[in-house]
């Protein structure tokens, strides 16, 4: 088999594998409303089976990549797989939200080891000219995961039951297992140890801002308390990284200009990204009364766009550079964003996918150009800490965009109303408004990302 062929091959078998992290996620916010209605939850407490999920991730990322450094690439990528099919399984059979949110900490764990690796092993499979073209084609896979995610849960929770929307993933990881043992390589970067004080710094510091975001609006004794076990320990997690001769996060890397502005963009696209997921259906579902399939085909509007521009993206930016397509697709993703925020009580479904198609139009411009970026300026001795990096950014910003919108909502909508899981007349026209102020504030994070792009 040429080294050609077999490149493309390595990139089949994390596409496999990569599908069901989008299809999880979307699939899960989209039904999120009918999980809170099943177990009577109110939307504080619903809103941790994905928020905690992007905190177990987003805590290990670092950790995961440098232990690919270590360890080999593909063992830390097959051991991910393999626990998230379990820990799939476990979800679908949760007895109360509580259990549910337990078990989806567990998925996080496994999902971030089969998170934190994919960008290393396809750049190493890659020559620099095609790096680009590779992560748009890796992109389509997780456009398609999203595109099909919505619908897919709105059909199978309507006909199946809620726990089905786990249940999926045994199958697609059994088989992502076995291609994946047999072609993906088994490579490493730098040698050396592992840093777990600075692991452990940097989960006390991520829980503790995420606290601190989701009570902002209380401001009380324990808001205070996060805010300093925050500071304390993001400033910990510096100190330790810059003092240890084996660092988690080699700080280094954020000397490049261009690694370290692309890294930010990232963050800020995401969180506006999952600003609009996470509020978007609670719209559909309580203020326009969609079911739940209707949900999902109305929320498929934004990632399928997203396959369709995504490659092309990637590999223009082979030709063009990345600076113009990432600066104009944040600015798009910020004016779907806009034009979100104007929805009415009454919206035809048309209305509201052409606005989320927009915003796929953006992100689809956006994520390869500028991941591209990130990783080709990353030591090729330091890939899986750059796809660590790359993968926290990502999930933090998902985590922080759920927090933030769900803090924006509890600031502007009366908590009585926030806790219905079913709206009448008079209680619908405040829960838009307050939607409004989530979109809005989804629109600044990406418009900021634009002009972070931009200046890079």
């Amino acid at each position: 088999m040429s080294a050609s062929s077999n490149k493309w091959i390595v990139l089949s078998a994390l596409m496999l594998g990569g599908i069901m992290g989008p299809i999880d996620g979307s699939i899960v916010n989209v039904v999120l409303p009918t999980v809170a209605n099943f177990f009577e939850a109110e939307i504080a407490t619903a809103q941790w089976v994905p928020m905690i999920y992007f905190l177990t991730i987003s805590s290990l990322l670092l950790f995961y990549g440098r232990l690919g450094d270590i360890w080999g690439y593909k063992r830390v990528y097959l051991y991910g797989l393999g626990s998230f099919v379990i820990t799939s399984a476990l979800c679908g059979l949760s007895p109360s939200i509580y259990w549910l949110i337990i078990f989806r900490a567990l998925q996080g764990l496994a999902a971030g080891m089969m998170m934190s690796v994919p960008y290393a092993i396809i750049v190493r499979a890659f020559p620099d000219t095609e790096r680009g073209k590779a992560l748009g084609v890796n992109a389509i896979v997780i456009a398609l995961g999203l595109a099909i995610g919505p619908s897919l849960g709105g059909f199978i929770t309507a006909h199946l039951g809620w726990r089905f929307i786990f249940f999926i993933n045994v199958p697609i990881g059994i088989a992502a297992v076995i291609w994946g043992s047999q072609v993906i390589p088994d490579e490493k970067g730098k040698p050396g140890g592992l840093d777990i004080p600075g692991t452990a710094l940097a989960f006390l510091a991520l829980s503790s801002l995420l606290l601190l975001v989701n009570r902002i609006h209380r401001w009380d004794i324990l808001s205070i308390s996060s805010t300093c076990i925050f500071v304390l320990c993001a400033v910990g997690f510096i100190f330790r990284e810059k003092s240890t001769t084996q660092p988690m996060l080699h700080l280094g890397l954020f000397s490049n200009r261009l690694f370290s502005l692309a890294n930010l963009s990232a963050l800020l696209n995401f969180m506006s990204q999952y600003t609009l997921v996470f509020v978007t259906p609670f719209y559909l579902q309580r203020a326009l009364h969609y079911t739940p399939d209707e949900v999902g085909l109305v929320m498929t509007s934004f990632p399928l766009v997203v396959l369709v521009v995504a490659p092309f993206a990637g590999s223009l930016s082979d030709r063009i550079g990345s600076r113009f397509l990432s600066c104009a697709g944040a600015a798009i993703c910020a004016l779907s964003l806009v034009f979100l925020s104007r929805l009415e009580i009454s919206q035809s479904s048309v209305s509201v996918a052409w606005r989320l198609g927009l915003f796929g139009l953006g992100t689809g411009m956006f994520q390869s150009p500028n991941h591209s970026t990130v990783m080709g300026n990353a030591p090729k001795p330091h890939l899986g800490i750059a796809s660590g990096i790359l993968a926290t950014m990502r999930n933090v910003g998902m985590l922080l965009g759920i927090a933030t919108a769900g803090a924006v909502l509890y600031s502007f909508v009366p908590p009585e109303i926030l806790a219905q899981p079913y709206l009448d007349a008079s209680q619908v026209a405040p829960f838009v408004s307050g939607l409004k102020y989530a979109y809005i504030t989804g629109a600044v994070l990406t418009g900021i990302a634009s002009i972070t792009s931009v200046i890079r």
